[in-house]
């Protein structure tokens, strides 16, 4: 939504004008936003078959008043609403279009709409003007009207905007009560509420309206069951659900569903009268890095979209496969695959190599008085007793770079199987001093041990924290703090989750990309880091994912929490405290 800036023309005119913009090329757009369009039109040439009129009086008495709102934050704060071509075409035909109910009675003719589009594009901003139409404007005595999500903190999102267009609106302000999870008019016993799946109860529920924010998100179809079950008792219901793009190997996502419903209907293979949809998303074969199919996901792109903001995601999505994907779903709205997927692009960690120094073990008399005197993190992986065992430290620099040294050490029975088998070249590198082999079958952990005493005690390297994963660790945290003499306070667990490992990951990243991380090229770091698949959740959050990754991964996952530790640190005299 934007300000206008210059004489305005109605809802109806702009809605007449984006049809024809679509329908004439003059408008970039994907199949099946085009599909939404050329539904309406056939509608308003053969619908009154079937029991359909548009009334364009009432879709523009949705937009006027929307038009009456005003704009809450950001550089529109407090000016009125203006609603863009696009949004009067998805406004104009949920409130324009009636039908005939088996009663003979003139009802609205969508009961849900769904609204597919990417990030940046006013969505919540339309979906809480919506609610506001449903609330107070609708003619509806006794109007319930939610905010809904899987948790009630989500469904606040759109309800706080709710809030704020209540208070920067004065025509609204002097009609409704603002109370802290509530909008109420008491005048009609109708209220505006935040509701999440994970409410109390929501029995007993009689919806006239309800706005579904980032349906991608629900795990289950148990919320909208619950919505869509809650409407009977209503003339005129309507859930409007509008989203971003979700995960393609969520099966059982009731997103899916709802979209797949949704390219029927657009598509004509399914006829529902009922159901509004429009999806706005790159079409097959599209490359995702051309800005000129941008438009086709992003409907408002050049109004709270800016071109240059996607230019620079983009530029840094050639960098990242995980950043591609982010910008792929959020931005171009595609359903991605977002289980598992490499990390960094081939060759990017090579760019950040440091040309002067080698990163072998044991390290070189340069390399230890490089950083005498330096503080630094540790991190550590000790998931398999019968293959690597891994250590790094992290050291931070004056100007927010850090420098990397890598430790690692597998059985020699398992580089020979290793070798033989899987042609992975164990014991090139031990030869070439970039991994230790220990006797026996499994990793003696004592070897890293000695490394940390030695680097604390001989090598004047300052430790703070030192990370490990957990898993097989335990024992070995406790003999560091009771034989070897480190604060308890400082050898930390990290555990391998999405909520514990995305920041890691993040950080590390961008310190990668920007070429401000340095290390001094250990072949074996190299293999593991081509080794890793990436797991995001659905709220974006990250962690390796170790049993769908190539092969080990051990040194990457220790190098992550070391750098996270180091970063998240300021240097003192004894060591690292954290912020």
């Amino acid at each position: 939504m934007s300000v206008a800036d210059t004489i305005p023309v109605t809802g109806i005119d702009r809605l007449d004008q984006y049809v024809a913009d679509v329908l004439g090329g003059d408008r970039v757009v994907g199949r099946l936003e085009r599909l939404a369009v050329e539904r309406h039109v056939r509608d308003l040439e053969d619908g009154g078959a079937r029991g359909l009129d548009f009334d364009a009086e009432e879709a523009e008495i949705a937009i006027q008043f929307i038009e009456c709102l005003r704009h809450s934050k950001a550089e529109w704060a407090g000016r009125p609403i203006h609603l863009e071509p696009v949004q009067c075409f998805v406004v104009g035909s949920m409130f324009g279009w009636f039908r005939r109910n088996s009663e003979g009675e003139r009802v609205r003719r969508f009961n849900v709409g769904f609204v597919l589009w990417a990030r940046k594009n006013a969505k919540s901003t339309t979906a809480a003007a919506i609610g506001h139409k449903l609330f107070v404007a609708d003619g509806e005595q006794g109007a319930e009207v939610y905010s809904a999500a899987t948790k009630r903190d989500q469904a606040k999102i759109v309800h706080e905007e709710a809030k704020r267009m209540v208070k920067s609106s004065p025509s609204l302000s002097r009609l409704v009560e603002v109370f802290r999870d509530n909008l109420s008019i008491p005048s009609t016993n109708s209220k505006y509420e935040p509701l999440g799946a994970d409410a109390d109860t929501t029995d007993g529920l009689n919806i006239s309206g309800a706005i579904i924010d980032e349906l991608h998100a629900h795990k289950t179809r148990e919320l909208w069951d619950v919505l869509d079950t809650a409407t009977g008792a209503r003339r005129n219901p309507m859930l409007f659900v509008i989203t971003t793009a979700g995960v393609a190997t969520d099966t059982e996502s009731i997103y899916l569903e709802l979209k797949h419903h949704s390219e029927q209907v657009l598509e004509g293979t399914l006829e529902d009268d009922s159901w509004f949809a429009h999806i706005a998303i790159l079409d097959k074969g599209d490359d995702w890095a051309d800005e000129a199919v941008w438009p086709k996901a992003n409907p408002l792109l050049g109004v709270s979209v800016k071109i240059d903001d996607l230019r620079r995601k983009c530029r840094r999505a050639k960098n990242s496969p995980n950043a591609v994907m982010n910008f792929r779903r959020r931005h171009c709205n595609e359903d991605v695959e977002v289980s598992a997927y490499p990390w960094l692009d081939p060759g990017t960690w090579g760019l950040c190599r440091d040309e002067s120094r080698q990163d072998v073990q044991p390290p070189t008399a340069e390399t230890i008085e490089r950083f005498r005197g330096r503080a630094c993190a540790a991190g550590g992986d000790l998931s398999s007793v019968r293959d690597l065992t891994a250590l790094v430290f992290s050291f931070l620099a004056e100007d927010g770079s850090v420098d990397t040294v890598p430790f690692c050490w597998c059985p020699r029975a398992n580089a020979l199987s290793k070798q033989k088998d899987k042609r992975v070249p164990y014991l090139g590198w031990a030869e070439q001093g970039y991994l230790e082999l220990t006797d026996g079958d499994s990793v003696d952990y004592d070897s890293l041990r000695y490394v940390l005493r030695t680097a604390r005690d001989e090598w004047g390297w300052k430790i703070g924290q030192i990370a490990f994963d957990p898993n097989n660790a335990r024992h070995l945290m406790t003999e560091l703090v009771e034989e070897d003499g480190f604060p308890a306070d400082d050898v930390l667990e990290h555990i391998q989750t999405c909520g514990h490992m995305n920041e890691p990951i993040v950080t590390t990243e961008k310190l990668i990309l920007d070429r401000r991380l340095r290390h001094g090229g250990n072949p074996v770091m190299q293999w593991c880091l081509s080794n890793i698949r990436v797991y995001q959740d659905t709220g974006g959050r990250r962690r390796f994912d170790k049993r769908k990754s190539r092969d080990r991964i051990d040194l990457p996952v220790a190098l992550v929490m070391a750098v996270w530790y180091s970063v998240q640190s300021i240097t003192s005299g004894v060591g690292i405290t954290m912020l």
